[in-house]
C-alpha cells in the first residue's frame, strides 16, 4: 500500500479501537477508578509498570496490588508501612522488593520533586524532548537509592530501550482524548512530541504494512515509526497506537 492507503486504513482503525469500549480490557482501566489527580497518576505508573504478558493478568495482579495500597495510592505512597508489603511475587518478576523500591521513589518524587508530572515534564522542556524527558525522570526515580534487581523494571531509554510501558503512561497522561480514553491530565507536554509505545504487537503490525523497517524493538524503531506517524497526524501522532494495536491484539494482522 502506498503511504496514503496505509493512513487511511488507520484512520479508519483509531475510529474503531480510540472508544471507550477499549478501557475495560487494557490496564489503563487501573487509573480510570479513581478521580484525584494523584491517585490517578501513582495509580497509572504502577499498571504501567506491570504492563507485560497477558492483559487478563496485568489487570487482575494490579487490582492485588490497589489491595495493598487500600485504594488510596497517594495516601499509601505518601504515609503507608511499606514493610507492610510481602516479599513474594505480585506480577511474574514483579515482587515485593520492587514494588517497595518503586514506592519510595514515587515518595521521594512526591516531596521532594513536586510529583511525577513535574519530573517528566522538567526533563521535556530541556529541548522539547520525549526522550529526554524519559531520561531524567529515570535518573530522578533512582536518585534516592540504586535500584538493584528493580533496574528491569524502569526503562533506560539512554541504553536503547523501547521504554514501550512508560511511553504508554505518557500517553495516558498527555494526549488530549476526545473519546475519553487518555486522561490528558497534563499539559505541558505537547502530545505532538509523544513517542509510540513500541512492543511486539505494533511493531509487528508496522513491519507488514513497511512503516517500520528496523527488525529490533529498541529506541531507534520508536523514533522511526513515530516520524511516519508523524506525517500522517503532526498534531496526534500517538492515536495511531490505537490502530496498530487493535490490528495486532484483535486481529492478528
Amino acid at each position: 500500500m502506498e503511504l496514503q492507503e496505509i493512513k487511511s486504513f488507520l484512520d479508519e482503525k483509531v475510529l474503531q479501537y480510540n472508544a471507550p469500549s477499549f478501557i475495560d480490557s487494557d490496564p489503563i482501566s487501573i487509573p480510570k477508578k479513581f478521580t484525584k489527580k494523584e491517585d490517578i497518576e501513582i495509580a497509572g505508573y504502577i499498571a504501567a509498570t506491570i504492563s507485560w504478558g497477558q492483559r487478563k493478568a496485568i489487570l487482575k495482579a494490579a487490582e492485588n496490588i490497589l489491595q495493598l495500597m487500600d485504594y488510596e495510592p497517594f495516601d499509601f505512597v505518601m504515609n503507608g508501612d511499606f514493610d507492610s508489603i510481602p516479599d513474594g511475587a505480585l506480577y511474574r518478576t514483579f515482587n515485593g522488593l520492587d514494588f517497595r523500591y518503586i514506592l519510595s521513589a514515587l515518595r521521594n518524587i512526591y516531596k521532594k520533586h513536586n510529583g511525577l508530572e513535574a519530573v517528566f515534564t522538567q526533563g521535556y522542556q530541556q529541548n522539547n524532548n520525549i526522550k529526554d524527558s524519559l531520561i531524567h525522570f529515570r535518573d530522578v526515580f533512582t536518585s534516592f537509592q540504586e535500584p538493584g534487581r528493580t533496574a528491569k523494571h524502569i526503562a533506560n531509554t539512554a541504553k536503547g530501550s523501547s521504554s514501550k510501558r512508560v511511553l504508554m503512561y505518557l500517553r495516558w497522561m498527555v494526549r488530549q482524548d476526545k473519546m475519553g480514553v487518555d486522561f490528558g491530565l497534563w499539559n505541558q507536554i505537547n502530545q505532538a512530541n509523544l513517542l509510540l509505545p513500541l512492543d511486539v504487537h505494533t511493531g509487528n503490525v508496522g513491519r507488514k504494512l513497511g512503516i517500520l523497517t528496523r527488525n529490533a524493538n529498541d529506541f531507534k524503531s520508536v523514533e522511526e515509526i513515530t516520524s511516519v506517524l508523524k506525517s500522517f497526524d503532526p498534531n496526534d501522532p500517538i492515536k495511531y497506537d490505537y490502530a496498530l494495536f487493535g490490528l495486532g491484539v484483535f486481529e492478528k494482522f
